[in-house]
């Protein structure tokens, strides 16, 4: 009788692998930025959505604060407002590298760093904050969703989400289960439901100033 030889054995793998990364983006700086050296500036990332992907950046004016602050020249934060490229879905790799490489360029306040996101972008920016909890200092994604299963890694971030109830692209549902996910590990999280809208959201969001006052009332915890 022959014996059975099959068996299993621990192994481990182990490789360096480098990559290069690049993305197309938007940067604006407020009007005052130049007028003093010292002074810090809060920081906004925009993520758009499915319909702007591409290599023209003017398609990433089309919604969103990217199209509010290219009328608006007195906008009180740095905002950066990168590219995803066609058929790609948005990379954390390439977002985190990004933002990381402004901060290290511009007079950025590394603790009130924001992030915000429409439709495609709402998905990455539940996303990239669960990624990095500790680079965010609270974020709003717009007709978003996403995995709950990583949601307590941003429980101590505070969370604004908006959707509309009407919406047919992204349920609803999306972002509240999101939502409830996020406080039933004692999060701090609100939810806007416009009743009568569908998918755009974002124009009556980004325009209401609450928001970005919301935003400026947090700050990242110093010790993180």
């Amino acid at each position: 009788m022959k014996k059975n030889l099959s068996y299993q054995t621990e192994n481990h793998f182990k490789k360096i692998i480098k990559k290069r990364i690049s993305t197309k983006y938007l940067l604006y700086l407020p009007t005052k930025y130049h007028a003093s050296k010292t002074e810090l500036w809060p920081c906004i990332m925009f993520l758009h959505g499915g319909g702007e992907q591409g290599d023209n950046l003017t398609l990433v004016k089309k919604h969103g604060i990217p199209k509010i602050i290219d009328k608006k020249k007195d906008f009180p934060f740095i905002v950066i407002s990168p590219q995803c490229p066609n058929g790609q879905w948005w990379s954390n790799d390439v977002l985190i590298n990004l933002l990381k490489d402004v901060i290290k360029n511009y007079r950025i306040d590394k603790y009130r760093i924001y992030l915000t996101g429409i439709s495609m972008g709402g998905y990455a920016t539940w996303e990239l904050a669960i990624e990095y909890p500790k680079m965010f200092a609270a974020i709003a994604p717009i007709c978003g969703g996403g995995d709950t299963y990583n949601i307590k890694k941003i429980k101590n971030i505070p969370v604004w989400v908006f959707h509309g109830e009407k919406d047919k692209i992204v349920k609803p549902y999306k972002s509240k289960q999101m939502v409830n996910a996020l406080k039933n590990v004692g999060g701090n999280a609100r939810i806007t439901i416009y009743p009568d809208m569908r998918h755009d959201v974002w124009t009556i969001t980004y325009k209401d100033q609450k928001l970005y006052k919301w935003f400026l009332k947090h700050k990242k915890n110093i010790k993180e």
